[in-house]
């Protein structure tokens, strides 16, 4: 029996927990988020993480079985984990026995990260959410359902966007269902990040309404008192609030997908949508897809064709506020906060409106781009005010914006709650995962 195993099956009360306590960590095996967290681990001298893969788990639900099955089925050498350089092999937790687990108080602490990144998975939150009835991100049919039957045979088509609404449903369903099951088979487990906090962290609209609920600096919305359903609304909406700059962001995109910076002269009605999303018409239906790139579009038929398809799949539509610039680039910064504290930092420039770094924009420490300690003070507490906003959940990386101007303010953007991701830069000479991992060896998580 090995250490770990001893440790399960004794009693162990909350101020005796360590970082032995197990790891649980939901997400797709050997992707960087996954290794970065194990050799982090590996690097402190701590038992791995078991790994249950996301593909593992919605393979697992369509097959009637449940969260405890798909663990076990890791734990007996179907599924692995292991750290970039070593050999593979299965994790040696055996928390996943049913009757064993009720009767141990020493119960896993579960991560749960991002399921990008692979198209196995994508396909099980489509399927996943044809068939199970969560709230939507808008009121109605979105602009394009896929029937259940055809999500699992789908063809990757690299770039395309697939049915946003209905993947987001799946993934609504998919956080719901590990939270139940989690507390079902281990009542006292503890999360990383509650999955019902990471639902409202992924819906924009419903994000930047808690934060806003809770004091929290954000763009003001583009209000109205109809829903805004298409272009016409849009122009509509826009023209009533006096708002001739907005962004428009699909509701659960990440990684810039769907954002559109748009911005109408008011004078000649000359109007600009600045995206990453292309369009292309197949067999008479349009589609649209992440090219990587910035595309600026002028004419008004395409244009409304853009704007019909984000509102029609849900959109946060919000005022296009001036950020702070430095030379001809503005930027924000990526703050990480986890367990109270900030620390790594990245500044974010670009030569146009939107800044994620993935688009070839240009990144630099907070001392490189000159930021002083007056104006990062002020973007660390707004970071944590707007983490402190979700007081069940333990980390997320903060984007945070400094309004141009004398006297900048700190607003809050985004909130991913898997914004750890980020390379060459340190706090206290460790890399993010390094960082979190001190943290929790120090601090053992407990939300009480």
């Amino acid at each position: 029996m090995t250490e770990m195993e001893e440790n399960l099956q004794s009693p162990v009360k909350d101020s005796d927990m360590t970082l032995e306590q197990p790891l649980l960590l939901i997400g797709n095996p050997n992707n960087r988020r996954t290794l970065g967290l194990q050799e982090a681990r590996q690097r402190f001298g701590l038992q791995p993480a078991l790994v249950l893969p996301y593909a593992r788990l919605l393979k697992t639900w369509r097959r009637g079985g449940t969260m405890a099955d798909a663990v076990q089925q890791c734990l007996e050498g179907r599924g692995t984990t292991h750290v970039k350089g070593e050999p593979s092999s299965p994790a040696s937790i055996l928390y996943a026995n049913h009757d064993l687990v009720h009767g141990v108080n020493s119960v896993p602490l579960i991560r749960l990260d991002a399921p990008g990144e692979e198209w196995e998975v994508e396909r099980e939150l489509l399927f996943l959410g044809a068939v199970n009835d969560v709230s939507p991100l808008i009121d109605g049919l979105s602009a394009g359902i896929i029937p259940a039957e055809q999500t699992l045979t789908l063809e990757q088509e690299w770039g395309r966007i697939y049915a946003p609404n209905q993947w987001f449903r799946g993934w609504k369903a998919c956080l719901e269902r590990i939270r139940h099951e989690a507390l079902e088979y281990w009542p006292n487990a503890r999360f990383m990040n509650d999955p019902h906090d990471i639902a409202i962290m992924f819906d924009k609209r419903k994000c930047q309404q808690h934060l806003s609920a809770h004091s929290v600096h954000v763009p003001p919305t583009l209000q109205s008192s109809e829903p805004i359903r298409n272009y016409a609304d849009l122009r509509t909406a826009m023209k009533t609030a006096g708002m001739n700059r907005v962004f428009v962001k699909l509701a659960c995109g990440s990684g810039a997908s769907g954002v559109v910076a748009y911005q109408i002269n008011p004078r000649t009605g000359a109007e600009i949508a600045i995206t990453t999303v292309g369009m292309e018409r197949v067999q008479g239906k349009v589609i649209f897809y992440n090219e990587g790139r910035m595309r600026r579009y002028t004419h008004t038929s395409e244009i409304s064709a853009l704007m019909d398809w984000l509102c029609a799949e849900g959109a946060q539509i919000e005022r296009w506020m001036a950020k702070a610039s430095l030379g001809s680039s503005v930027f924000d910064i990526r703050q990480l906060v986890a367990g109270g504290q900030a620390g790594h930092a990245i500044v974010r420039l670009s030569q146009t409106p939107i800044t994620n770094l993935h688009l070839r924009n240009e990144r630099l420490l907070p001392a490189e781009a000159g930021l002083d300690e007056q104006q990062m003070n002020g973007v660390q507490t707004a970071a944590k005010a707007a983490m402190a906003a979700f007081p069940n959940s333990w980390s997320a990386g903060i984007d945070v914006m400094l309004s141009g101007g004398i006297e900048p303010r700190a607003y809050i953007l985004d909130v991913n709650p898997f914004g750890d991701l980020l390379y060459r830069v340190q706090h206290n000479g460790l890399g993010t995962y390094e960082w979190q991992m001190e943290l929790l060896r120090k601090e053992p998580y407990n939300h009480d």
